[in-house]
């Protein structure tokens, strides 16, 4: 989502950007057995986390790590959408000011206080533009500063303009303790947090080992370690392959997988636990960048109507979902309602030839159309979690393209290759990456300003139009924005400028376990089962 790229941006959990939150519960039990104490809980990704360091990227495989080690200020029931404690037992955002106040005797990992200053130190860390942090603009609002009063341990945010969803945000920015503030390249490859576990062993490529703090007691809504069930130890296992984490989940070596194709389907028929999150899981997303042939409106259009965006919706969900809605699907969505359908241009083959041939590109003998002597080749990534139904949709849409004279070259790349791709200005055109945030605040970003690498907007979306509704829509109080914000959405993608076309349910299965994921795995969920 880092995204995660998460970001890429920002948490990806079959994509990027995840607002996540919750209590202590499993979402649902599947009645497997009785709790057990002290067990190690094994969780598949599908790419390594890359540097550590919690606040300078957000893919989803980061967020899932970050969550064991580090704490935001507030979590988010994932059922009604409150606003609950985590590190801030107290809070009320007004206008242009947000105060808070820490919950007593917080610790770091390393034995040290976790202060008010060392809160506002993060904020301010983040709010400044040289830090190049990704949750700039995505989960703490631009011009933010942060001031503290230690003695009452609390914390003041002062806004340069209202943030409908505030709160939201900070529920998502984790809080680094001051040793790592203060040594930010101890962070790649080590934990200084307050959260629930504490990085042991780190083996890049292969699997990251958690152990248990003794004492946590201001997890989310007043979740401590101290609980039945709790795992001892957890450890995440890179395996990209989703067969082979499939294959695992079932001989009893994983505890939990988010199995996204057709593997699905025998886990189901084996009677696994399984946790469900709605997302977004299929968004094109196009280099509009001055020098690609996608940075042509024309071009962009024709490549959407070229697509039977149905028929590709429903073999990369492996026929179990659904038409994208909105860009901000997470439960609990902030603004449910339909941005895409009224405004998805049509699938017309023969419009998306016409509009070639207006802007210049004429179909040679060997069926790839040109212009002033460059081919119409274009470079087409796509995420690796998906499995083989990604695969075989990524497929649909090269065949599609090539039957209005598009060369395009399909490249499957796990989350850390691609961040590094569309974040490092590098070689695309077009890519399926899912973006997935629980506001449509939180997607602006990676939709407008400055483009990548200077900041998140990847795609160097520029949409003078998505600008001004984001900008009306920013001055309304919280849900009155919705409105706006859903015609801001409209908008760019009647322009072609981004295409979301699929929704699915990402599950999330488990063996001897069971757990919450809204939008990603909650740690102080996790219950270990005797079986």
């Amino acid at each position: 989502m880092k995204l995660t790229v998460s970001a890429l941006g920002l948490c990806v959990t079959t994509a990027l950007l995840a607002g996540c939150g919750g209590n202590d519960a499993p979402a649902s039990s599947s009645g497997g057995g009785d709790l057990v104490d002290g067990a190690t809980f094994t969780m598949a990704v599908s790419s390594d986390p890359g540097n550590l360091d919690p606040q300078m990227a957000a893919g989803s495989v980061l967020f899932t790590v970050t969550q064991l080690a580090y704490d935001p200020l507030f979590s988010v029931n994932p059922e009604t959408g409150d606003i609950e404690s985590a590190l801030a037992t107290e809070w009320d955002a007004t206008g242009t000011t947000v105060n808070l106040t820490l919950a007593d005797a917080i610790t770091c990992a390393d034995g040290t206080e976790l202060t008010a200053s060392d809160v506002a130190d993060n904020l301010n860390f983040v709010a400044d533009p040289a830090s190049k942090s990704p949750f700039l603009g995505t989960f703490l609002p631009v011009g933010a500063k942060a001031t503290a009063d230690d003695a009452a341990r609390t914390v003041t945010i002062k806004l340069t303009s209202p943030a409908p969803f505030v709160l939201n945000g900070l529920a998502s920015l984790p809080m680094v303790c001051p040793g790592g503030m203060t040594d930010r390249a101890s962070l790649a490859r080590a934990t200084n947090g307050t959260g629930p576990y504490e990085l042991t062993e780190a083996a890049p490529g292969d699997h990251y080992t958690y152990e248990i703090r003794d004492g946590y007691t201001w997890g989310p809504d007043g979740a401590t370690t101290d609980t039945k069930g709790l795992p001892a130890t957890v450890v995440i296992k890179v395996v990209e392959n989703e067969t082979t984490a499939a294959n695992l989940l079932l001989s009893g070596d994983l505890n939990a997988a988010a199995i996204l194709g057709p593997d699905a389907t025998r886990l189901e028929k084996a009677g696994l636990f399984v946790a469900e999150t709605p997302a977004l899981v299929g968004e094109q997303w196009y280099n509009h960048a001055e020098g690609r042939a996608t940075s042509d409106p024309q071009v962009r259009m024709a490549l959407t109507q070229a697509l039977d965006l149905e028929k590709i919706q429903s073999v990369l969900t492996s026929g179990k979902g659904g038409p994208a809605t909105a860009l901000a699907v997470n439960q609990p969505s902030s603004c449910p309602g339909d941005s895409v359908s009224g405004s998805l241009p049509a699938h017309d083959p023969d419009a998306a030839a016409a509009l070639l041939d207006e802007a210049g590109w004429t179909l040679g003998s060997d069926g790839v159309r040109a212009k002033d002597g460059a081919r119409l080749d274009l470079t087409f990534l796509y995420q690796n979690n998906t499995g083989s139904a990604g695969a075989a949709a990524a497929e649909l849409a090269v065949q599609d393209w090539k039957d209005i004279g598009v060369k395009a070259t399909a490249k499957s790349q796990n989350e850390g290759t691609l961040t590094q791709t569309i974040f490092g200005a590098g070689d695309w055109d077009v890519t399926w990456i899912s973006l997935n945030v629980s506001s449509p605040d939180q997607a602006v970003p990676f939709l407008s300003g400055p483009a990548a690498p200077d900041g998140t907007n990847f795609a160097a979306i520029q949409n003078a139009d998505y600008d001004a509704l984001v900008k009306k829509a920013m001055a309304m109080p919280g849900v009155e924005g919705c409105t706006t914000w859903l015609e801001a959405e409209s908008g760019l993608i009647a322009n072609a400028d981004i295409v979301p076309f699929a929704n699915s349910t990402v599950q999330t299965f488990g063996a001897k376990a069971e757990f919450q994921t809204p939008g990603q795995l909650i740690p102080t969920s996790i219950r270990m089962m005797a079986k």
